[in-house]
């Protein structure tokens, strides 16, 4: 039986102390304590099966989901011309920022390629290595220490942190490479630690500055993020922003999950005890960086079986799709998206909208683009657990275990971004650097936005009772931005407008 775990949001925490080059020096105690909790955008996920044989749709089904493969999702975003025509991110490098990382990870994208025939990467478990084969390699700038349980008589919170952590490492490391099978996937690990007692988000940053400077990567992934609100002021959130300034001006493009708390945000709490929710609406940093592509979410209304193209499917679960007839695409109702408390409009927001936008005023506006993210129509992920970490991971009231996962959050829709992004970098011949400018003067033109991108003008993110959502509109709206990629269509175009095309 499938079993379900929702809106798990994890603390990664330790001081900055590795002396890599380019590293920022340590913050004070105090500095620290401004910075909130780091949280994976995973929204909920389901496990379906404990074998190494992919779920059936019935699986799905039955606890009213509809799962999608790689092919599946290919089909939907017309990303299938790109890799036919043989881009598919080759000769670039994703490099993929998470907590602690995951012990199992070779052999999990393994049994994921075998199982979706995916070509593999020299670095899974398994493979022989080829000349001018793509490479799945992990970065681990302060150690890699393995999962191990605390003994029985510990008083320490145990591995739940990190064996969740994990299922968002097999998340992006699985889901990026299914997207551009042909780039180089860079896994870039923190071993920040809950009971530590400060914050994260120093380290991953620093952690985001070495692969800038070493260019290690093109394309930054990032499934994590805390509401602006939660951090101590707007000084100690522009702090943390000098890795993306090294990203502008080395061509390399950052992107940001905008979060799955809708249009609400939590506040910082202490470490392990949740968040409470913040009067009225909030966006969430990274996302709302203006140097950061902020990727929001939507149900994703087409038929899971359909390879060849997108055809929308009205009449399977989940009820959401069901009760939008005939539309491809729904804005999701945990899409983090709203406007900025700290950053004004960038310039890129300032130009003209596509007819019939949602007007953004004086500050900066969130997301600027969507793709797939609500969990009942989300992607398969296959996970193993450590023996020590087998109870870490909570699937309901008993521990998860090695198997099948659906899962769903703007932690989806992110890694595929930075996929479709490694392509288009292919395209270009190296990094496109900050690609918001790019993608807002092609929506402006009207021709170009009808066939670059899927407007998804149905749905709302009032995820909180006690906080106004936003509907999505015709046009950009605080929901999914942009709307999602005619992947075939937009890529080519998007390298076009970053050389002023």
């Amino acid at each position: 039986m499938a079993r379900t775990i929702r809106r798990w949001f994890l603390a990664g925490v330790s001081t900055l102390s590795f002396a890599a080059a380019g590293a920022v020096p340590a913050t004070s105690a105090a500095h620290q304590a401004a910075y909130p909790q780091v949280r994976p955008t995973v929204a909920d996920f389901t496990q379906l099966t404990t074998g190494q044989t992919p779920p059936t749709q019935s699986q799905c089904a039955s606890v009213g989901r509809r799962c999608f493969t790689p092919q599946a999702i290919q089909a939907a975003y017309n990303v299938g011309p790109l890799h036919s025509a043989g881009e598919d991110g080759r000769g670039q490098t994703i490099a993929i920022v998470d907590s602690y990382g995951s012990d199992t990870m070779t052999h999990d994208l393994h049994v994921f390629d075998q199982a979706f025939g995916i070509a593999p990467l020299c670095g899974e478990e398994g493979v022989s290595c080829a000349p001018g084969m793509p490479t799945f390699s992990e970065l681990h700038l302060q150690g890699s220490p393995a999962t191990k349980a605390p003994p029985s008589t510990s008083n320490s919170p145990g591995q739940e942190d990190k064996s969740a952590w994990a299922l968002e490492v097999a998340l992006d490391v699985e889901t990026a490479h299914a997207m551009a099978p042909g780039a180089n996937i860079l896994l870039v690990t923190t071993p920040t630690a809950e009971t530590l007692g400060v914050q994260g988000f120093p380290q991953m940053m620093a952690a985001e500055q070495y692969v800038v400077e070493h260019h290690l990567a093109t394309v930054i992934s990032q499934s994590f993020a805390s509401a602006e609100g939660a951090f101590g002021s707007a000084q100690s959130l522009e702090n943390l922003r000098y890795a993306f300034k090294s990203a502008a001006q080395n061509g390399v493009t950052v992107l940001g999950s905008s979060g799955d708390d809708g249009s609400a945000g939590s506040a910082k709490t202490p470490v392990g005890q949740g968040g409470s929710t913040l009067p009225g609406p909030a966006v969430e940093w990274p996302a709302s960086d203006p140097l950061v592509t902020g990727v929001g979410g939507t149900d994703l209304c087409t038929d899971p079986g359909a390879t060849g193209g997108r055809v929308v499917d009205s009449a399977s679960p989940p009820l959401a799709c069901q009760n939008a007839a005939g539309q491809s695409e729904i804005g999701w109702i945990g899409s983090g998206g709203g406007f900025s408390s700290v950053f004004a409009k960038p310039g890129y927001q300032s130009g003209a909208l596509p007819a019939g936008s949602t007007a953004i005023g004086a500050m900066r506006g969130v997301p600027d683009v969507s793709l797939q993210a609500s969990p009942s129509t989300g992607a398969l992920v296959y996970l193993s657990l450590p023996p020590d970490g087998q109870s870490g991971l909570k699937c309901g009231s008993t521990p998860c275990s090695t198997g099948w996962y659906d899962i769903g959050g703007t932690s989806l829709a992110c890694p595929q971004w930075a996929g479709l992004v490694a392509i288009a970098d292919q395209i270009n011949h190296g990094g496109l650097g900050v690609i918001n400018p790019a993608l807002y003067k092609l929506a402006s033109a009207p021709a170009t936005y009808a066939a670059d991108f899927n407007d998804v003008t149905v749905g709302n993110n009032a995820a909180e009772a006690s906080v106004p959502g936003y509907s999505a509109t015709t046009g950009w709206d605080p929901v999914t931005g942009l709307g999602t990629p005619n992947a075939a269509k937009l890529l080519p175009d998007l390298v076009s407008a970053v050389h002023g095309g």
